[in-house]
Parts: C-alpha cells; structure tokens; sequence
C-alpha cells in the first residue's frame, strides 16, 4: 500500500496537563513538539481544560453555565498553539486546524480538509488538529448527526479526539497511526499489568479486525469520567488498521521514537504483525 502521510499522532486532555500544579505539562508537550515534523499530523486535545485553569488562574473563579465548554476553548486554543509553537524546531511551520464531524462525513468537506493536509506536508508544514468546541453547539451537533443517521448507513461524531485521529489516518493512509492515553495500552485485566496485549493482529484485514472484535471485550471502564475508554479506541482504530495503517497505543510519558523502536511497552495493532 502507499501512504501519503508517515504518521499521524494523538494525545488526550489528561495526558498533556500537571495536575499537581494545574497548568500545561511544558516538558511532555517540549518533547512531543521537537519531535514533530513534517509528515507528521498531530491530533491535540487539551484546549477546553487549558482554557479553564487559565481562567481561573486569572480570576480566582470558574466559569458557569451552558456555554462554559466554549468559552472555555476559545481561551485554550490560543495557550495550545502557543505552546506547540514555542517548541517545535522554527525551520518548520505549525498550522492549526480545527475540525468538525463536517468534515468527515461530507466528501467534499473531507477532500478539502485532505487537501489542506497534504499540502502541509509538502509546504514544510505541521498540521495541529483539534476538534472545534469553540463553535460547536452540543445541541446542534446532536440535531445534525441525528439527521446525518438518517442518510447514511455510518456517521462519523469525531467528538472524542480518537475518532478524528484515526478518521485523519484513514484520510491521508497514513503508514503509523499513535495514540497516546494514561496507561501503556490495552489489557485483558485492566487491575492486571501483566496482562498487557502487545500485539494484535490478522492475516487480513478481515482477520485482523476479528481479533479486534475479540479484545474489545476486555475492555472496561475509562480512564476519566465522560472519557470513552479502551473499548472505543479500538472501535475507532479498527479502519485505519485494515487499511493497512501500523496502530500503537502506548502512554503518554514515552516518546514517539521510543514507541515506533518497540522499547517501551505498549499495544501494536496491525496486518501481518508477529
């Protein structure tokens, strides 16, 4: 298979924020961005909490309401970037993309947005892709993917950040597809680290999406509250796997270059793989 894209790349909201001192974790997100570069895209959740501890740093209060989430965003988004700037090597461009479920299940919408992507890698450029809660109604979203089910056999929400980096991977037919979360992958006894599933995989396509099927049903609980789990990480990568995409979900405190060497643990997915 050829792939267009080397690697497309995810870290989650938790993944990216000190907790102890309530601000962006600067040495995870240093070393993440100087490993980037172009052929590589992005996915980075973390604005809409970025967005409140910065607020509440500055004001001594929370926001409340309906429209928290939002706002919330907007102020984060800008503190992402700027960060991810900050320290990916200057030779290379940064550009923001904020995505919506738009864009993945209307064709023309997705081959604008895998056009803007493939020019970045030409342009020397490093796509950072978020999903755009600053303008996106949850209500709204709901009305319109309801309306969505209606026309199509498979609609895409892309509301957690699993979804759009692996519907991005499938979209560019990316070699590598990482996904970085709080644990080292994913386990038949989640209690249990002994029982970290190293690899999975098929003949096939056909057989390797099997075998997903199959640990799907380990899977339970997630790691935060409205998190989605392990159980949709695998629901989410099983396209980009069959397409022939290698899959690795690994934690968050290794490198990306320690993931792809194999010298941490953590969950490959993939045709062929041993």
């Amino acid at each position: 298979m050829k792939f267009d894209y080397e690697l497309v790349g995810k870290i989650g909201s938790m993944a990216l924020i000190d907790r102890e001192d309530g601000i962006i974790d600067y040495t995870r997100v240093a070393r993440i961005s100087r490993e980037l570069r172009p052929g590589y895209i992005w996915v980075s959740s973390g604005a809409t909490e970025i967005g409140r501890l910065d607020y509440l740093q500055r004001t001594g209060r929370e926001l409340t309401g309906e429209n928290a989430k939002t706002d919330y965003a907007a102020q984060g988004q800008a503190i992402l970037m700027q960060t991810y700037r900050q320290f990916v090597d200057p030779a290379y461009s940064v550009r923001q993309v904020l995505v919506e479920h738009h864009h993945f299940n209307d064709e023309q919408k997705s081959e604008h947005l895998k056009g803007l992507l493939l020019r970045c890698r030409d342009q020397n450029a490093i796509p950072i892709v978020n999903y755009n809660d600053a303008v996106s109604s949850e209500e709204n979203r709901r009305m319109e993917i309801l309306a969505l089910m209606h026309d199509k056999k498979r609609v895409f929400e892309c509301v957690d950040n699993d979804e759009t980096a692996s519907r991005i991977a499938c979209l560019v037919r990316a070699r590598t597809l990482v996904i970085f979360t709080g644990v080292d992958g994913i386990y038949l006894n989640p209690d249990d680290p002994a029982t970290l599933v190293k690899i999975i995989s098929g003949k096939d396509a056909y057989e390797l999406t099997e075998s997903i099927e199959e640990y799907k049903k380990y899977c339970v609980g997630a790691s935060r509250a409205g998190a989605n789990g392990a159980r949709a990480k695998l629901e989410y990568v099983k396209d980009a796997a069959a397409q022939g995409t290698t899959v690795y979900i690994a934690n968050a405190r290794f490198s990306i270059a320690a993931v792809l060497a194999g010298d941490v643990p953590c969950t490959k997915i993939g045709i062929g793989l041993t």
